[in-house]
């Protein structure tokens, strides 16, 4: 799968505090990732992200 630093991701399980949408801020075997809605940083591995994308916006 085609993930870039900029795009704009959506995941099937939303963010406890609701946001599904996420912008992708750095890539590689984690990948690191910023809620929209609250602007906290998570890094999760790529093969979690994989199976857990719902849509990716670029």
């Amino acid at each position: 799968m085609d993930i870039r630093v900029g795009d704009t991701i959506t995941l099937k399980k939303p963010h406890p505090c609701g946001g599904r949408d996420f912008l992708v801020t750095r890539t590689g075997m984690d990948i690191k990732i910023k809620c929209c809605m609250c602007g906290r940083e998570v890094m999760v591995p790529r093969s979690r992200i994989e199976k857990n994308i719902k849509g990716i916006l670029h």
